[in-house]
């Protein structure tokens, strides 16, 4: 059996961005997290220390979006990385970053990266 745990549409107001304005004035981002995990133990034993505490999650995450990049690509990866080094029980993460109404003289609700690590 597959099992996930999913965060979703976890908002964050940050500074990142190419143009100098949006480190200043900030912007409207949306995480949507996949973790792959086996869930069998703690569906049993009904025990946190036999999943990973989305809480936990969520301080990490809230931690690499507090930190100012140009990319999306790079906090993104930043988060990936920070969450696999971190939770030996992760198999598997996935993770769409989206920036709402970004700067680009569109009309458009969010330009976003995807990233998946299995």
């Amino acid at each position: 059996m597959k099992s996930y745990i999913l965060l979703e549409n976890v908002v964050f107001y940050a500074n990142h961005g190419v143009v100098p304005q949006e480190t200043i004035v900030g912007n409207e981002y949306i995480i949507n997290l996949k973790i792959g995990i086996d869930l069998s133990k703690a569906g049993q034993s009904d025990d946190l220390q036999d999943t990973v505490s989305y809480a936990d999650m969520y301080e990490d995450i809230k931690a690499e979006m507090a930190m100012p990049s140009k990319l999306l690509e790079h906090v993104a990866y930043r988060i990936v990385k920070r969450l696999r080094g971190k939770y030996e029980k992760i198999e598997s993460l996935e993770i769409k970053l989206s920036k709402r109404n970004p700067p680009m003289g569109a009309q458009i609700d969010c330009a976003a990266v995807y990233l998946e690590d299995k």
